[in-house]
């Protein structure tokens, strides 16, 4: 079968590995559509950093591996001691490896596992024609939900995760910094939880026309005072929740300089540099920073139920294309910033 392989720094090729077979507990896969995440992205052109160059505790793998873990698919095995799952249920994968006996994992917060681990960073993952996953990772869905919207909600989960953090209902006013996948998510998920003011800031004109297509508000940073305007549109309150999904320090600083009293920052972006945080506007606000990471199951049902609804639209930032077109077209143009998202159907 073909299967985007990981080497190491700028060496992905689709390679013919050999075709697994589902292990007792696990069922065997036809994978639909894969999304290319910006952790693929960081491990291309500065990894390896969460792909294992020895053994993984959890997962016994290590480089080379075949990489990716957003992914839906369809089952075409089951292995032994399997009854809840037979051939033809399409599934989403909720790709998390967790060692369940630390403290986190205890608390039911297996999202923050000490030892965690991703099917597609620290396993064989989701890019390939067929991938082996264990039951606990999947999840059902409706027939109104496609195997494109499916690959999807790995990471509008992520978003649908960090809205929860926000503890936002209908009525309150909540910002998102940046218009990527991520905040497009944000966007989506704070929608769905009712919230009609939802304003999202972004710099760049393509991502702005992109999320205002879907029926998003945006603002421009460089064209507009952000919290001068924020200030004025809830009467001096501030913002009941802001979402960093940006990851640079501008929209750091712009997002707590917006928030209100005793509101979170909730920062959902992976930060590449360090930031120099205005402590004095916390202190004086009693505001936080809140950080956010990955999901729960709780979360995936929350997005697949959402889906099922209609809420989530794909038009125009989400791009397919063929596996054998991963690297040119998925991760050099996600890289230049002239695609937003970007599904590989490992069929053709």
């Amino acid at each position: 079968m073909r299967a985007a392989v990981y080497y190491g720094p700028n060496k992905i090729e689709v390679d013919d590995v050999a075709e697994p077979d589902p292990r007792p507990g696990t069922v065997k896969l036809k994978v639909g559509l894969n999304g290319i995440c910006g952790t693929d992205l960081h491990e291309y052109y500065a990894g390896p950093i969460f792909v294992p160059t020895e053994p993984h505790p959890l997962t016994h793998q290590q480089l080379p591996l075949t990489i990716g873990h957003e992914f839906s698919g369809t089952v075409v095995a089951v292995g032994g001691g399997v009854t809840d799952w037979q051939e033809g249920d399409r599934v989403a994968v909720e790709p998390v490896y967790k060692c369940g006996h630390c403290a986190p994992c205890r608390a039911g917060n297996y999202n923050v596992c000490q030892q965690i681990a991703f099917h597609g960073l620290m396993s064989d993952g989701g890019m390939a024609e067929f991938t082996i996953v264990p039951t606990d990772m999947l999840h059902r869905l409706p027939d109104g939900v496609s195997l494109e919207l499916g690959a999807l909600v790995e990471p509008m989960s992520v978003a649908y995760h960090a809205a929860t953090l926000g503890d936002v209902a209908a009525g309150d006013t909540a910002m998102v910094f940046g218009a990527g996948p991520i905040g497009i998510g944000l966007w989506f998920a704070l929608r769905g939880k009712g919230l009609d003011d939802v304003l999202v800031v972004e710099p760049s004109p393509t991502r702005r026309a992109a999320i205002e297509a879907l029926g998003a508000r945006t603002l421009d940073p460089a064209a507009l005072d952000v919290p001068a305007f924020i200030a004025d549109h809830t009467r001096g309150d501030g913002a009941d929740a802001v979402f960093d999904a940006a990851g640079v320090a501008p929209a750091v600083s712009t997002a707590l300089a917006c928030v209100g009293s005793r509101k979170p920052m909730v920062s959902v972006a992976i930060y590449e540099k360090p930031l120099e945080t205005p402590l004095l506007n916390l202190v004086m606000n009693e505001s936080r920073i809140q950080g956010s990471l990955c999901y729960t199951g709780a979360d995936f049902e929350a997005v697949i139920a959402l889906m099922a609804r209609g809420a989530y639209d794909t038009t125009g930032w989400v791009t397919r294309i063929p596996i054998e077109d991963v690297i040119d077209e998925g991760f050099e143009e996600l890289h230049a910033g002239t695609k937003m998202k970007v599904l590989v159907d490992p069929a053709v």
